[in-house]
């Protein structure tokens, strides 16, 4: 299993119902996304960030239908202008030494593939973690 973390924090401009559409958003890619066994969205707490999402996912191919699934093309795309902050991780009890490289690489596989996702991305004030582009493993 594969449980792909979101941490954000909003810019202050963004108003309550842009916030509450990108929380449905991330909450639709749960319900929707078959490959999506179980899933939070909700505050973070203990950390320098105010949102967080989960979503497990079962193998690396569930990981892929999870990143190109229209439902969260939506939430990069009514999120991703609201953020300042970002960061991704991802817990694995896959003992495959390669597992960071293999998640990397399709995160990178897809802004490879998208270049409007890329543009939203290097908007970001800060943006760390697995889902980076470029980074591998961090």
């Amino acid at each position: 299993m594969i449980y792909h973390c979101n941490r954000l924090t909003l810019r202050p401009e963004a108003s309550p119902e842009q916030i509450e559409e990108a929380l449905e958003s991330l909450r639709n890619q749960g319900r929707v996304i078959p490959s999506v066994k179980s899933f939070v969205v909700g505050r973070d707490f203990g950390g320098e960030y105010e949102w967080g999402a989960v979503f497990a996912l079962e193998d690396l191919d569930g990981y892929w239908e999870y990143l190109i699934h229209p439902a969260h093309r939506n939430t990069d795309r009514v999120g991703l202008p609201l953020v300042d902050k970002f960061a991704s991780y991802d817990v694995t009890d896959d003992p495959d030494p390669e597992m960071a490289a293999k998640i990397a690489a399709l995160h990178q596989r897809r802004y490879d593939n998208d270049p409007e996702l890329t543009k939203l991305v290097s908007d970001l004030g800060e943006y760390s973690g697995s889902a980076a582009p470029g980074k591998h493993g961090s």
